[in-house]
């Protein structure tokens, strides 16, 4: 079928929603990849994701998700069914939204045949509803998979429609999708993500000191807690990648120096390897051991042993004789009291001991990651106080 006609609106930034459809994810049977592997790829575009949904295998409901969708967004992307069976629901869901009917495409037919009979297998009679598309759609070849995908569009929006099954939906989302995608809206600019990790500082105390860099419009500066770390995201638009980590690189710059030993690490950083490095680089092996964590800590830490039902004060001696036994330089303890919502840490380098008592008043749940990523924080600037 020939493209139709449509409009491009340059003057904003082109801006997509994603409609995961499942009722499997709904129900927690399936964990959804799909939405976030779009989503990075979307942000590498340069498009503005502005909302994800996730619906069940319902017609009426997928149709006014989209409809919705399409006034908000230039680009809507749906994931999933487009199975063969009756609770496939996608393509006719996709044409009541965009009000026309689905009609049998014998290119689409074709396309299932071929990849079926490479099986040594042919067709049944209700895999040619994976034939059915909304009429004057577009149809995407999918030869990984039999489930033809589709882009219907209109004079403001493409709503495109790939297959649930993540490596069927990666290949054609690059194969097809991205390149129409570029042309359709002039997709020249990228979206650069930069990531620092902060610890030692709340995310309210981390805010007033960069509150004004929050205002910024591009780059664009947020902040996401965690449990004991905060990441300060710093996101840039620009042409080119060159110009787009040139404005990351002097925000990023201002955030470190007001900031200071906060930031321990960026992107892919994780405490845990931050520490092991400061460690290693210094000549030094660690030991550890942990009570009450349910091997949290030991996940991380190598030679990290756990011990239950450790008091505060046998804490610092379990410590010593972990250290002794090991001949390690460095030893980090702790102990987590869930009935006190508090934990005891203790450290042993070559310059002494030391102890420290936390109490929490979050979710107690969340209470044993938050004493680990406090105590491995510790270990982390007495390591640099050291050097």
């Amino acid at each position: 079928m020939g493209v139709v006609s449509f409009v491009c609106r340059q003057e904003f930034m082109t801006s997509a929603e994603i409609i995961t459809i499942g009722t499997e994810i709904l129900l927690g049977e399936i964990v959804d990849t799909n939405t976030r592997y779009i989503a990075r790829t979307l942000r590498g575009l340069g498009v503005d994701l502005y909302r994800t949904i996730t619906i069940g295998d319902n017609v009426e409901r997928i149709a006014e998700a989209i409809r919705s969708s399409m006034e908000h967004a230039d680009i809507v992307i749906t994931t999933g069914g487009l199975g063969p069976t009756i609770d496939d629901p996608t393509r006719e869901a996709v044409a009541k939204a965009i009000g026309v009917e689905t009609e049998f495409r014998e290119d689409l037919w074709q396309q299932v045949v071929e990849t079926i009979s490479r099986y040594g297998r042919k067709p049944s009679e209700n895999q040619k509803r994976q034939a059915f598309v909304p009429q004057g759609a577009l149809g995407l070849r999918n030869p990984v998979g039999t489930a033809p995908c589709f882009i219907v569009e209109t004079p403001r929006n493409a709503v495109v429609s790939l297959p649930g099954v993540p490596a069927e939906m990666e290949h054609v989302l690059h194969e097809s999708v991205i390149p129409y995608l570029q042309k359709r809206f002039t997709l020249d600019e990228v979206l650069k993500i930069r990531i620092l990790h902060c610890a030692g500082l709340g995310e309210g105390m981390i805010d007033e000191k960069i509150a004004d860099l929050e205002t910024l419009r591009n780059p664009t500066v947020g902040l996401a807690a965690h449990t004991g770390v905060v990441d300060v995201r710093i996101a840039a638009k620009a042409k080119t990648e060159h110009e787009a980590d040139a404005m990351i690189a002097e925000i990023e710059a201002q955030i470190r120096e007001r900031l200071g030993g906060v930031v321990f690490g960026a992107d892919d950083d994780r405490l845990e390897s931050v520490i092991l490095e400061a460690v290693a680089s210094r000549g030094l092996s660690l030991v550890a051991i942990e009570s009450g964590l349910d091997g949290l800590l030991a996940r991380k830490v190598p030679h990290t042993a756990s011990i239950p039902n450790l008091t505060p004060d046998s804490l610092m001696d379990a410590l010593r004789a972990a250290r002794a036994e090991s001949k390690a330089d460095v030893a980090l303890g702790v102990s987590v009291y869930m009935e006190e919502r508090a934990a005891e840490m203790a450290m042993i380098t070559p310059k002494g001991e030391k102890t420290h008592r936390i109490t929490y008043g979050g979710p107690p749940k969340s209470l044993p990651r938050w004493s680990m990523n406090l105590a491995l924080n510790w270990l982390r600037t007495t390591m640099e106080d050291t050097a």
